[in-house]
């Protein structure tokens, strides 16, 4: 939904609260009531026109934006045809990635060989898309909540498993402040879930520590990429030795852990 179109679905709520009627607004605005319909119902108009409709209902236009915003819930997931488009160059996952981080746009160009008119761009086509609402001198408001996470089986999962897996796994892990460890063992189905809780707990403390480092210096900071995983599943070779009837019962499914409670 386009930042347009939730100022307008405020402005339906306004004129619903206070009783007037598109009649009504076509006669404070000097226009034919059909005109005001057919402006309703195009679902997209000037920031001038709604500048005038909230002078004629005498309310503020920043009220007005933050009775929008307000009103508009934020995403926990894209849709299928939303990552299909971010994933379609490298440059807009790239833009995509920095803004879900919240870097700003002189720290994304100063960083990467993009131009300032090509990520002014890129956050558009991030607009259009529905990630973001690009705001006056090239700031910008997510539109993702805090427990938004990629679709399982979606299509920059499927990038990440195709482009990104075997690049990452690729380093040593060997550094002081890098770890790689793999755990196996049997615990109770039951049990399972306590632990997908855990590691929900630990992406949610991770991505809490980089928002508070965001007030430090650049050389202070360093990019880190936290990996955690956990499903029921066996090393093929190591499965084709069991003996017959002890074959596990292992889901083909995947399913996302549950989003922590926000406080």
């Amino acid at each position: 939904m386009s930042a347009s179109t939730e100022l307008i679905q405020a402005i339906k709520a306004e004129l619903k609260a206070a009783g007037v009627t598109y009649a009504e607004l076509a006669q404070r605005l000097n226009m034919a009531e059909s005109s005001v319909k057919r402006m309703f119902a195009k679902a997209d108009m000037p920031l001038s026109r709604i500048d005038a409709i909230c002078r004629a209902l005498r309310i503020d236009f920043a009220d007005l934006a933050q009775r929008a915003i307000a009103s508009t819930p934020p995403l926990l997931q894209l849709s299928l045809e939303q990552e299909r488009a971010v994933i379609a160059n490298d440059k807009l996952l790239l833009v995509a990635l920095s803004a879900l981080s919240q870097w700003t746009l002189e720290h994304i160009t100063s960083t990467y060989r993009i131009s300032e008119a090509e990520c002014i761009a890129l956050l558009a086509q991030l607009d259009r898309i529905g990630i973001l609402e690009l705001r006056p001198h090239n700031r910008y408001r997510l539109k993702v909540g805090k427990g938004f996470r990629w679709r399982p089986n979606g299509p920059v999962m499927e990038y990440f498993r195709e482009h990104v897996l075997l690049d990452y796994f690729s380093g040593h892990f060997g550094g002081d402040d890098e770890c790689l460890q793999l755990v196996h063992g049997t615990i109770s189905r039951a049990d399972a879930p306590l632990f997908l809780e855990r590691i929900q707990k630990i992406v949610n403390d991770f991505a809490q520590q980089h928002l508070s480092d965001q007030k430090t210096t650049p050389p202070d900071r360093e990019g880190y990429t936290l990996v955690l995983a956990m499903r029921a599943w066996e090393f093929s070779a190591f499965k084709n030795l069991r003996r017959p009837g002890t074959q596990r019962h292992v889901r083909t499914e995947m399913r996302p852990p549950r989003p922590a409670q926000q406080e």
